[in-house]
């Protein structure tokens, strides 16, 4: 009881810092999940982050009784993490998440905790590490001895380079980092403002307290072929719509193909539905009419009426090429990514296919995104995207996180594979000049649209509260 009391107390007096903590955590593990916390102590963190299941190891056994009295709901277990099996653990596993938060650098084998850990994981479980930065460790063992820090035993010299390095050899992928928190200590209008917005600059990220870092397993068994859904929203693309049937390539285990037609002033939906009655192939076709607006309406549409577990989002316009689809499901598929963005940026184009401006446009975005997801993107405006579609459904359930006023849809896409740490590849493509009508994007308004998301994004994913 003394330790725990003694925990408390040293809370208290740090109560910045460990708001700081359960609010980093809270915006990468969404609520409702199966979670089990390394090293609990009092079962705070892991309570804050809301889980349907919540279990804390917890090797201190007056600590773990206090934890297991302080959150009921949860369970807590006392043993060592060297020591975790499913056995020990019951029918709570596997977990969605796993966290380590400050407790990686007293273990005694830190490979050895991260490679036991592969028995309690599935192909989706995300682990969520945090730790201190070594550069403040001379203050923190100042405040040690002046009472403002609980002692701590021996610790290891662990940084984010040393850290990823383990879970390469443990068998886990790297998919993001970053760090927060330059004052751990509450002074008014200073601390708010250094640890919201200071501490994401260049140069500054480096001095945060916190490191932070989300991985997923690699070693786990791969799934069999999916079943794939591929929606084609259409918008005076008559021309096209023959064309995009007779070169999409079987898909998966099975291929659903549906068109979402939206207010066209050609003849569209005529053709659309000449070819639906007409085909006799091994696709199975589906014609949708949209009574929204846009083309993100139009997408979400095509995606409630899919039955394949891969949803697949493939212009009409055709300039991203339908042959170049497998890829993208292969990626899926065989784990390399969880959400497939296509790439236009790589291979040459022609001018007419994509003007100097337009592609200036792209590069600008993908950089500034790229940096607000802390994940690889090159071309943010590709319209060929793959994501499983249980994937999607949780992406939908938290889309008011972001707001719905995205009208491309490929923004709401993107930041919510981000926010639910899914792992983002992008497959190259070459783009083609369109072979029939012209583009319906409106540069100047829309590039204004674009700018808005990147705000919304900045303050969400990277200058957060």
């Amino acid at each position: 009881m003394a330790q725990s009391l003694s925990l408390e107390r040293f809370q208290r007096r740090n109560s910045t810092y460990y708001a700081d903590l359960r609010r980093l955590h809270q915006q990468l593990i969404a609520p409702g999940q199966r979670v089990l916390e390394i090293g609990c102590r009092l079962g705070d963190l892991l309570a804050a982050t809301a889980p349907a299941h919540g279990v804390g190891i917890e090797p201190d056994a007056q600590m773990a009784a206090a934890a297991q009295a302080r959150h009921p709901g949860l369970r807590i277990v006392c043993a060592a993490p060297e020591a975790l099996t499913p056995e020990l653990l019951g029918d709570f596993q596997p977990f969605d998440v796993i966290v380590l938060s400050n407790s990686l650098n007293t273990l005694a084998d830190v490979q050895a905790v991260l490679e036991g850990l592969e028995p309690l994981c599935h192909g989706r479980t995300r682990l969520v590490i945090s730790f201190h930065n070594w550069l403040w460790q001379p203050l923190l063992k100042a405040a040690e001895a002046l009472g403002q820090r609980r002692p701590q035993p021996p610790e290891s010299w662990l940084t984010p380079g040393d850290v990823t390095n383990l879970l390469d050899l443990a068998g886990w992928e790297l998919l993001k980092a970053g760090q927060r928190c330059l004052l751990p200590r509450r002074l008014p209008l200073l601390t708010g403002l250094a640890n919201r917005w200071l501490s994401q600059l260049p140069v500054l990220s480096q001095l945060g307290l916190t490191h932070w870092l989300v991985a997923r397993p690699t070693r786990l068994a791969k799934p069999p072929l999916p079943s794939v859904s591929v929606v084609i929203p259409a918008r005076n693309e008559a021309g096209n719509i023959a064309a995009a049937i007779e070169r999409l390539p079987l898909l998966g285990r099975s291929t659903e193909v549906i068109f979402v037609e939206g207010h066209s002033s050609d003849n569209t939906w005529g053709q659309i539905e000449q070819v639906c009655s007409a085909y006799q192939g091994p696709l199975q076709l589906k014609a949708l009419r949209q009574t929204g607006k846009g083309k993100a309406d139009a997408v979400w549409l095509g995606f409630e009426a899919a039955t394949g577990e891969v949803l697949v989002i493939l212009d009409a316009d055709l300039t991203v090429r339908p042959e170049d689809l497998p890829r993208f499901i292969s990626a899926l598929a065989e784990g390399r990514g969880e959400f497939v963005n296509g790439c236009r940026l790589v291979y040459p184009r022609s001018h007419a296919a994509m003007p100097p401006l337009n592609t200036a446009a792209n590069r600008f975005f993908a950089a500034v995104f790229a940096w607000l997801l802390r994940q690889r993107i090159k071309d943010t405006l590709c319209g060929t995207k793959v994501i499983w579609k249980a994937d999607y459904e949780r992406l939908k359930a938290g889309r008011a996180f972001f707001g719905d006023f995205d009208p491309f849809g490929d923004f709401d896409l993107l930041f919510g594979a981000s926010k639910l740490n899914l792992k983002i590849v992008e497959v190259p493509v070459r783009y083609q000049e369109r072979s029939y009508g012209t583009s319906n994007i409106a540069h100047v308004k829309e590039g204004l649209i674009l700018a808005k998301m990147c705000l919304v994004a900045a303050t969400k994913l990277r200058f957060t509260p």
